[in-house]
């Protein structure tokens, strides 16, 4: 006979003691199960003892947690975390440097965990650690552990950032300032600059006038990655909190509090920052990992969406510094010189100015201000076109004359094409987007150029000029040649270029003639059958194709998937593995110490949720976990990712998954679970792949042709090469 639900055999350990095997009631309090095993061995005081796991984490159970002990647990005996914490509490006070060495390894370590985290800080155990770093007496190990507990306990989100001194914020900043620090005390005083800076803004402002960008590159041409990492998530919040507003500086000697956001990237193309990157991180022999990936990509992000303010400004058709933009690219173009108000009629000036206009390709040969009011792209449109002419002059001139000389319906419009291929570029690369907090999507050729934007515009304006010629396009075909330069530049970029001439090659593969061949390719592994009787076929056969992938998303689940923790700071260690178990009853979950190399067996996963217990699982906006934080809920992608399981009165579980795949087969396979529909986009496209196939079998087997249960033997080598083909 089972042993009953409520019931489960642990081991406890005791220092000294055998282990002792019991049976643990969960409907016991937990004080009651501790007073009967100090019992056991005699200890007074049992209200001073608690139940930990004896494993990597050495958790607290606790009231709240206790029902993810599972039979076979190995449990410890230990001190109470009250006890615990008034303990180290004293002990990090010692006047003995070794004693208090111990105490603060103790303290980092146990820091870990809430129920001790909250009853240390119960004993102001923050500013016990603050007052010690402002002190200045603890050097090496000493402060790298005061600083790592301290990280420790602000990442439970107890404590609030805003109640700290500018003492301390000036001590943190004086290590990152220093030539010469401890790698682990700068790494963690890296860290607690960044949560200062993305948690407050007047942390911000504070911490923008103890550090500027020129003490923060240093860092980044050493070869410690992790230390490269937290300097450019350092660089990455300061640019996100930065002020819009414009203010005047001194290049000189300026703080990071005196520059709005289009200034501070003044700053760090003065500081050489792109270059310093690209040589010491981007191209240095060491792998670059995703953390520091994702922070390339935040960099590049928050650098593409400098050009938001451009993009969304409408150009003042009365404004004259504008209009003389446009003067210039007349002049560049046609090398005429502005005439004087005296050379020649009005009339014959104002139809110089149309025919020029017209031939330069704008919609509004009269006034060409007009054509960009028109937002996005703004004025960005106008800065790429006289960026274009000014340092590719060669090639500018070359694509006006060219069409100028053109029938007018064969002429491919540069003015029209700029404007439209500047807001193309745009959403391709989502300027005005916030990063999304998985992605790791940088591409190295962005940091090889200062201004690698107008790079990025130079090189497909020539691509856009050159796919037109291909298609032998006249203006009725304008939008068709932006859907197929949109595509050469997407298929580009895909593989991620190391620079400019990389992409610029790669683009030189994929003419007009190679883009028909791949969508001639993809058309035909996507026939579609629409003849009634294969119609009537697909949808008897349907709900067998269902359960396919329904049992595909229930097999994905047991095997499972690692998630990153998201909070406050993003941090490199904080990982954790949720799967399903093989008789799709139970979900095991729990803490990763690093991101694991295949599955994570279901033992060492230290909790559990059972499926019976889940009563809703919700999305988006709906997640707690995204009403909690206020940040993330402005970012579109991370509420694409969210999803949250209910189960109980008011517990939950919350995921970001890793990519949208991870996420359609979570979200899929957890309502497959409670019986619910399977609504996805993937699930559609599995479904139309799964059951054109079939078809396809089908129609095969209909023509009698069969098809082999394992695949032909691949040839062998011939021994001889002295043969010919006889023709006759």
């Amino acid at each position: 006979m089972p042993p009953p639900a409520d019931i489960v055999k642990v081991a406890i350990e005791w220092p000294g003691a055998f282990p002792k095997l019991m049976e643990i009631d969960q409907k016991k309090p937990l004080s009651a199960i501790i007073k009967e095993i100090c019992e056991g061995w005699n200890l007074p005081n049992p209200e001073t003892f608690a139940l930990q796991n004896a494993d990597s984490t050495n958790f607290y159970i606790t009231e709240k947690n206790r029902n993810n002990i599972k039979n076979g647990s190995i449990l410890r005996l230990t001190t109470s975390a009250a006890q615990m914490a008034q303990q180290l509490h004293e002990r990090i006070q010692s006047s003995s440097m070794d004693m208090k060495l111990d105490a603060l390894k103790d303290l980092a370590n146990s820091s870990r965990d809430i129920t001790f985290a909250q009853e240390f800080i119960n004993l102001d155990g923050i500013s016990l650690l603050t007052q010690m770093v402002e002190s200045g007496t603890d050097f090496g190990d000493l402060l790298s552990f005061t600083l790592t507990a301290f990280v420790e306990l602000m990442d439970h989100g107890i404590v609030s950032w805003d109640s700290f001194s500018v003492a301390f914020i000036k001590k943190i900043a004086s290590y990152v300032c220093k030539s010469a620090m401890d790698t682990a005390v700068l790494q963690r005083s890296l860290a607690i600059l960044e949560s200062m800076v993305l948690n407050s803004q007047d942390l911000y402002q504070k911490v923008a006038q103890e550090i500027t960008i020129g003490q923060l590159i240093p860092h980044l041409q050493g070869t410690d990655q992790d230390i490269q990492t937290y300097t450019i998530a350092v660089i990455n919040a300061l640019f996100l909190k930065a002020p819009e507003e414009k203010r005047q500086f001194d290049e000189d000697n300026v703080s990071i509090l005196d520059c709005p956001l289009t200034e501070m990237a003044h700053i760090l193309a003065q500081k050489q920052l792109r270059s310093i990157i690209l040589s010491n991180v981007i191209r240095s022999n060491k792998p670059i990992n995703d953390e520091m990936a994702h922070q390339l990509y935040v960099l590049q992000v928050l650098t593409f969406n400098l050009l938001e303010d451009r993009m969304m400004t409408k150009m003042d058709p009365q404004d004259q510094a504008q209009r003389d933009i446009i003067f210039e690219l007349r002049r560049i173009a046609f090398d005429v010189e502005c005439e004087s108000n005296n050379s020649g009629s009005i009339e014959k000036r104002k139809s110089m100015y149309t025919r020029d206009y017209k031939k330069l390709g704008f919609i509004n040969h009269v006034n060409p201000a007009v054509d960009f009011t028109q937002i996005p792209p703004g004025m960005l449109a106008l800065d790429n076109m006289l960026y274009f002419a000014r340092h590719h002059q060669d090639a500018y001139i070359r694509i006006v004359l060219e069409n100028s000389s053109r029938e007018d319906k064969h002429e491919c419009p540069f003015g029209r094409s700029s404007i439209e291929l500047t807001k193309m570029l745009c959403e391709i690369l989502k300027v005005g987007e916030l990063p999304n907090e998985n992605c790791h999507d940088f591409h190295p050729m962005f940091f090889t150029h200062d201004r690698s934007f107008e790079e990025f515009f130079c090189i497909c304006i020539q691509l856009l000029n050159k796919t037109w010629k291909e298609m032998r396009a006249t203006s009725e075909d304008f939008n068709k040649v932006m859907q197929v330069v949109k595509e050469q530049i997407t298929r580009a970029l895909t593989i991620k270029p190391n620079s400019l001439d990389q992409f610029k090659s790669r683009l030189q593969n994929l003419s007009y003639t190679e883009i028909l061949k791949l969508r001639q390719s993809e058309r035909m592994n996507q026939e579609d059958f629409q003849s009634r009787p294969i119609l009537e076929l697909r949808e008897k056969i349907q709900p067998e194709i269902m359960e396919l992938i329904k049992q595909q998303r229930l097999n994905r689940l047991c095997e499972g998937t690692c998630f990153r923790k998201i909070s406050s700071r993003r941090r490199q260690d904080k990982f954790w593995y949720c799967r399903l178990s093989p008789n799709h009853k139970v979900l095991h979950y729990g803490d990763l110490e690093e991101s694991p190399q295949g599955e994570v067996p279901h033992d060492s996963l230290q909790d559990k949720l059972p499926v019976a217990d889940i009563k809703a699982v919700v999305t988006g906006k709906d997640c707690p976990h995204m009403k909690e934080k206020g940040a993330l809920k402005q970012n579109k992608e991370v509420l694409e990712l969210s999803f949250s399981v209910l189960y109980e009165s008011d517990e939950y579980l919350n995921f970001i998954a890793p990519d949208k795949h991870e996420y359609c087969v979570w979200t899929d396979g957890l309502n497959a679970l409670l019986g619910k529909e399977m609504t996805s986009e993937f699930t559609r496209s599995d479904m139309d792949t799964l059951l054109n196939m079939e078809m396809k079998l089908r129609l095969l087997d209909l023509e009698n042709i069969q098809i082999p249960e394992v695949p032909p033997p691949i040839p062998k080598e011939p021994s001889n090469y002295d043969f010919v083909y006889d023709c006759n």
